[in-house]
Order: C-alpha cells, then structure tokens, then sequence
C-alpha cells in the first residue's frame, strides 16, 4: 500500500551497504525537503511528544492528503520525509489504514533510533493518522 515515492526509498536503502550511510541518507532527504515556513509554525502544527521540535502541516486537495512539515533537527526532518513519502498523495480516508509500522520496518529505521527519535516517530505517525481522520 506504499506510494511509489515510498517504495522508491525502500530502493535507495537496498543498495545502501550500512546504516551510517542509511541515515546521511534520511538527513540528506530532509535537507531537500522545502522548509516550512515560520508562520506555520504555530502550536496547531506542533506534534508534541518528539524531542525535537516538530510541525505538521495538512493540506487535503479533495479527498487527496497532503502534507508538509519541518523539524529543527536534521534526522528529524529526513524522518517528516520518509513519512510525506509514505503518505502524501493517499485518499484521505487510506491514510489510517497505512501500516506505517510495518512500511517503516522495511527501512530497519525505528530499530536504529534513539527511544526520544522513536517515540517522536510514533507521535507523528498518531498525529499524521488524526489529521486524515478529521478531514475524511
């Protein structure tokens, strides 16, 4: 149920030997991602429960979900990435029935994360799965 974006990470990580060069990869992600900019990053926005600082940003074209976010951490905005890979694009009302624990499993990503990294990650995925259910 992944997103071509999203399978093409998946791709990418194959053919990345170790996972030193796994996460530059994720950072490098997230250095491409377009910032978010300052006005949207409000306490609407705010995903708490991440030990970083982090904003989500829905955008629902029809019944079509989009997102943008943003991180003041370079490992976290490649993470926001990976997870606008996996769901940007999705009917709004597929986004909850995204197994994005399992996806996520296919990139060995939350076993390589700190406990804080991990449980952000969840809080986003919590966060990114209301966002779809409230506009469906």
């Amino acid at each position: 149920m992944a997103t071509q974006a999203f399978e093409g990470i998946v791709e990418d990580f194959e053919f990345l030997d170790d996972w030193e060069t796994r996460y530059a990869h994720v950072i490098d992600l997230g250095k491409a991602m377009p910032p978010l900019e300052d006005a949207l990053k409000v306490p609407a926005t705010k995903v708490e429960g991440c030990a970083s600082q982090v904003w989500l940003m829905p955008e629902i074209d029809g019944a079509t979900f989009h997102f943008r976010g943003d991180s003041d951490a370079l490992i976290v905005r490649g993470i926001i990435a990976v997870l606008v890979a996996l769901y940007d694009g999705v009917p709004v009302d597929e986004v909850p029935k995204i197994d994005a624990r399992s996806e996520l499993g296919r990139l060995s990503l939350e076993e390589h994360l700190s406990a804080q990294r991990s449980n952000g990650l969840k809080a986003m995925i919590q966060r990114i799965n209301k966002l779809a259910v409230e506009a469906a």
